[in-house]
């Protein structure tokens, strides 16, 4: 008989979206704008290239072929739903919620009787839409490697979870439960014995676990990640592009498509909290080291490989054939944001924060409308880097990343807090209103911010009654002098520097392990002011990163600086950076909607610099984050 394992949830929980109400200057224009925009704007894409006809195709409502090119396609559809799911919990929208209605619709015309979900191979299985997908003799689950089948699942699971929490409908959980029962009686020991190609069923499966309570979704999430690597398994093994090289607890370093990796990485994370599993948490922590302190791009991008759009060698990080795709970055947030409910550490948020406001945010255009697949940290103008493209495209073939940014930037505000029996943390300073529920006492917290363009606010406690809870305010790591945790970048020059004030009668406050801790019975209005004062500094790599060595690159606050030929057509191939360069930051509202920018002036000549993520939305042209060291200076 199998042992019963006990399942326990993590130690900190987010706030609810429901809870979270943003008004920051910087990242609620971000959220409306693909709210407003890259929402309606994805969906006539995925009506012009027939997304939508695969499910009536499917489902024998339409005639015709499987349109489109990759054997994922279904999965853009999902992922719409589930970031205007998002969007419904913060900005209830009675006509997208009919919207998603009509689409909840056509997606179950496309749905076998006993549950199966992939359009593509319902309609033409022996034909699949793409000649690198295996297939053989139109069996199904076969060709997991690059059938996406099961990676289909996962996304629909995740999908439709948010909508039930955004609508409390079944319309469209109802869809992923059939789904899921057939995939667990088909997969498991004694069954089908082999794992998932491209990751991201296991946290499909958690989730849906989560709300059903059915715990065949969690065992078979752990069997799928127990099951990778056993090379003594009689089935084909994906090899280390697929992290199915070693049993994932003993992996220690990050290889292979980045992507599959850390959402693999990220159902791990939560393997190890559900099931309190050493061996899970020693690996995940393994992990997240090798990736933060040899593979992660000062950008907070990972992925060095256009070629199976994977991780490089231990510090192989090329600039201008670097990968960072948009999906990796976006992966990497959700997979920092558990170990971080899991630890209670800091340092996660440090990486969060890095890739939110550089890394991630360069995938989506200022317009909402155009996007970056990879993302490069360096242009020269003529390589085509963006499947096919310079500069930011409309849409692709392989349009993963246009619908993660939807799926993925309306959730923003669930990151902003965490909460652990009487503590409450503020990790990131977006302006928000929040309320919070401590002891059965509501507690509202007002977060003022000039981020990322000023280091000085205010956090405003209310509660009608007297209650107690500590409240711990995330300093971060730029301000301490940490570019990232580890030793793959450093200041040139650092000068940590943080302040803090209380109203009178509160706890002053004291610092731990990169919190300030406020400890208080908190009643009525009570202010503490923070300043993380805001400089430009040079930043530096560690020596065994070959592509930067001789060279410098330019931060202020969470900002990682580029240089465009656009704003210096005079001298941009001559420009260099030097002990003697002088840096001196002007807020211009009038550029790329509102931007710190950054006036250098240096032996080789006056220079501008823009925030990176802003970079290519002036067309083609060259661009560098690293720029030539003058040492003799």
């Amino acid at each position: 008989m199998a042992i019963k394992q006990e399942v326990f949830e993590y130690p900190l929980k987010p706030l609810n979206i429901r809870d979270v109400h943003v008004e920051d200057d910087f990242w609620l224009p971000i959220i409306q704008r693909v709210q407003q925009k890259t929402i309606s704007y994805a969906i006539e894409k995925c009506q012009e290239e027939g997304r939508l006809d695969n499910f009536l195709i499917a489902g024998g409502k339409m005639e015709g072929e499987v349109k489109g090119s990759m054997p994922f396609d279904d999965t853009d559809v999902y992922k719409i739903i589930e970031g205007a799911s998002n969007s419904l919990i913060s900005s209830p929208d009675a006509q997208l919620e009919a919207l998603l209605d009509s689409l909840i619709d056509i997606v179950a015309i496309g749905q076998e009787k006993d549950g199966y979900l992939t359009t593509w191979r319902t309609i033409d299985p022996a034909s699949p839409p793409a000649t690198w997908v295996e297939v053989d003799k139109g069996v199904r689950w076969e060709g997991l490697s690059m059938s996406h089948e099961l990676y289909n699942a996962g996304h629909l699971y995740e999908a439709a979870v948010v909508h039930y929490k955004a609508t409390g409908k079944r319309n469209f959980l109802d869809i992923a439960i059939k789904n899921a029962d057939l995939i667990c009686k088909t997969f498991g020991a004694g069954k089908l014995e082999t794992v998932p190609g491209h990751q991201i069923i296991e946290t499909g499966l958690i989730q849906l676990y989560r709300v059903t309570k059915k715990k065949e979704y969690l065992e078979l999430a752990k069997y799928f990640l127990d099951a990778r690597g056993d090379l003594k398994a009689e089935r084909k093994h994906f090899g280390s592009y697929a992290q199915d090289h070693l049993p994932v607890v003993d992996q220690d370093e990050v290889v292979g498509h980045a992507v599959r990796a850390v959402y693999m990485y990220a159902a791990m994370t939560d393997i190890a909290a559900l099931y309190q599993d050493s061996s899970y948490i020693q690996a995940v922590h393994a992990l997240w080291h090798n990736m933060t302190e040899k593979k992660m791009y000062l950008t907070g991008g990972i992925g060095a490989k256009h070629q199976g759009e994977s991780f490089g060698e231990n510090y192989e990080l090329p600039n201008l054939t670097a990968y960072n795709e948009t999906c990796a970055s976006i992966g990497d947030v959700y997979w920092n944001h558990r170990l971080f409910m899991l630890d209670g550490d800091k340092k996660y948020y440090d990486v969060i924060e890095r890739t939110l406001y550089n890394g991630l945010i360069s995938g989506l255009s200022l317009d909402g409308q155009k996007f970056f697949y990879p993302n490069a940290l360096e242009s020269d103008g003529e390589y085509k880097f963006n499947q096919g493209a310079c500069t930011r495209k409309g849409w692709f073939d392989c349009s993963c990343c246009p619908t993660n940014v939807i799926r993925f930037i309306p959730a923003i505000p669930g990151l902003i807090y965490a909460r652990e029996d009487n503590n409450v943390y503020v990790n990131l300073y977006i302006d928000n209103e929040a309320e919070i529920d401590v002891d059965g006492q509501k507690v509202h917290i007002k977060l003022e911010s000039g981020f990322p363009w000023s280091g000085k606010g205010r956090v405003i406690v209310n509660s009608s009654q007297p209650v107690d809870f500590n409240l711990y305010l995330r300093i971060p790591g730029w301000s301490m002098g940490e570019v990232l945790p580890g030793s793959l970048y450093y200041y040139e020059n650092p000068a940590p520097e943080y302040f803090f004030s209380v109203g009178e009668g509160l706890d002053k406050g004291v610092e731990v392990n990169g919190y300030y801790k406020f400890s208080n019975t908190w009643k009525g209005g009570s202010v503490i002011n923070f300043d993380y004062p805001m400089k430009a500094h040079i930043v530096k790599s560690d020596s065994l990163v070959a592509e930067n060595i001789g060279k410098g690159a330019l931060e202020y606050g969470p900002i990682v600086y580029a240089v465009e030929e656009i704003d210096n057509p005079e001298n941009f191939d001559s420009i260099n950076l030097s002990q003697k360069s002088i840096v001196k930051a002007s807020y211009n509202e009038e550029k790329l909607k509102g931007i710190n920018e950054l006036m250098i002036e240096a032996n080789s000549g006056n220079f501008v610099a823009i925030p990176y993520y802003a970079w290519s939305n002036r067309g083609v042209g060259k661009m560098k984050v690293w720029l030539p060291w003058d040492s003799s200076q």
